[in-house]
């Protein structure tokens, strides 16, 4: 990993958006054009999911792979040694067991939790909002008992 100055990774750090990052407005407007309506951010929800389909009861986060630990494991290894690596280390694994716990929460509230990765967002957009209508179609089955709705 190449060094960087302080002021260099100081102004990195600032430019991160906690709301409509780029994976979010992506996976939104995807959703807008399949006539999915969604509230963002939703703050009435413990941990402001990015994208609640409160008709449903489903909770959509998108997540960047280095705040939320994709391949933590590998990523320790990474920062072992290395000048603040303890920091991040601790401060990822504090994110991904808030994340646990937010999740948690929300399934004991009834909302049905999904994880999107920022690569999985941006390589396949239209997987994820599959796997958004899945979740929609069983929704709606498990409250009418039919098998199988075609439209959300």
């Amino acid at each position: 990993m190449d060094r960087i100055s302080k002021s260099k990774r100081s102004e990195n750090m600032r430019r991160v958006k906690s709301r409509d990052t780029d994976i979010e407005l992506v996976l939104r407007k995807k959703l807008w054009e399949r006539g999915i309506r969604y509230r963002k951010n939703y703050k009435k929800l413990p941990g402001k999911p990015d994208i609640v389909l409160t008709k449903y009861k489903i909770a959509v986060f998108c997540d960047s792979e280095f705040f939320h630990g994709k391949d933590f494991e590998a990523l320790k290894k990474h920062f072992e040694g290395q000048p603040q690596g303890e920091f991040w280390i601790e401060k990822i694994g504090k994110n991904i067991e808030r994340d646990y716990k937010v999740d948690k929460e929300l399934e004991f509230l009834g909302y049905r939790v999904l994880h999107f990765w920022r690569k999985d967002i941006l390589k396949a957009p239209e997987s994820c909002v599959e796997e958004i209508e899945r979740l929609i179609h069983e929704t709606v089955n498990e409250r009418t008992g039919e098998s199988f709705l075609p439209d959300c």
